[in-house]
């Protein structure tokens, strides 16, 4: 398919011979005459491959026709180049500024108008194929480091005989806590990602310990309670994402400042910790465990309404109150 340029010129023997010029290079052209017309072409119909603009015009010049483009969502990528015979130095690093990409003096040179069009073309469909590539790959890696997260918690997971699933659901219940909140985009997946690393630490938390059927001594106690910490210092490895290690630390704080390991309250502690805990409680309650089944959904919805203010930030509690309230067949629990 041919390049498509239009050229928007209010002077109509300009219009034709940029015409003729492109036309024989195999180009489309579309010519306009006035910034006004172009904004409203761009707003009703498709968009070109370049466009050329004149900047001394009647009514809309070309500063503030580039601007308005830029306001329109489908067009505001287009490669501008300006015309002009204004020879002055500051024009020039004006409409740079502005956004156009090249300028070309009037009246036109065809084997230099060709050549700059063809060529602006051909750099913004490279940047274009490159953007894409990056993505792509960005999204892939995503992928793959969202893959290798969801085996590690499930390793995490496996210590515990009765904690089969609990990362990947408190991840879950999290990342729709934050939804509901207003997070969206990379906030929600970096929430989700929280929750499925936020027992981490029990990775270094010997086994006899996690799966000890009775009560547990105090020490023991104090060893199960080392994994906040242990979870952050494994994660704040990762240099990249250094926030991923919030949930880590700081979910066993409490509202009140009664929990563990720094004694944080309040808006102190991250509020995706902050979220993460409702989750993280939540699920403890919903889920088998070596001395009782998954509670009832009104023991569940009680404690978390007793824990407002306490236990758990009021905003996010009562957003879980919510979500209860709408499970009404109670289908919210490990299986």
């Amino acid at each position: 398919m041919a390049d498509w340029v239009i050229v928007v010129d209010d002077d109509e023997t300009n219009l034709k011979m940029a015409g003729h010029i492109l036309s024989k290079a195999g180009m489309r052209v579309t010519a306009i005459k006035s910034g006004e017309a172009l904004i409203k072409y761009l707003e009703e119909k498709d968009v070109p491959d370049m466009i050329l603009l004149d900047i001394k015009m009647p009514g809309m010049d070309g500063f503030e026709t580039l601007s308005r483009i830029k306001q329109i969502k489908r067009a505001k990528d287009v490669p501008v180049i300006f015309l002009t015979a204004d020879e002055k130095e500051q024009t020039e690093a004006d409409g740079l500024t502005a956004g156009a990409v090249d300028f070309i003096k009037k009246p036109f040179m065809p084997e230099i108008l060709t050549i700059r069009v063809r060529h602006m073309i051909d750099l913004d469909r490279l940047q274009r194929n490159l953007a894409h590539e990056v993505e792509k790959k960005t999204k892939e890696n995503e992928r793959l480091f969202i893959q290798v997260v969801s085996a590690l918690a499930s390793a995490i997971d496996a210590k515990d005989t009765y904690t089969n699933g609990h990362s990947s659901r408190v991840a879950g219940y999290s990342r729709e806590i934050a939804r509901r909140f207003g997070y969206s985009g990379k906030q929600l997946e970096d929430v989700y990602m929280m929750g499925l690393l936020h027992d981490v630490g029990k990775i270094g938390i010997p086994d006899a310990v996690i799966n000890k059927p009775s009560k547990l001594t105090d020490d023991e106690y104090d060893i199960i309670k080392s994994h906040p910490v242990m979870g952050a210092r494994i994660l704040g490895k990762i240099k990249e994402m250094p926030a991923l290690q919030r949930g880590a630390r700081w979910h066993h704080e409490r509202y009140d400042g009664k929990g563990y390991p720094d004694g944080l309250s309040g808006e102190d502690i991250p509020e995706e910790a902050r979220i993460i805990a409702v989750a993280d409680a939540y699920d403890a309650m919903t889920s088998h465990r070596s001395y009782r089944k998954p509670l009832p959904q009104g023991v569940v919805r009680e404690e978390i309404e007793n824990g407002i203010g306490t236990q758990f930030d009021p905003e996010f509690a009562r957003i879980m109150l919510a979500m209860i309230d709408e499970d009404v067949e109670y289908k919210m629990k490990e299986e």
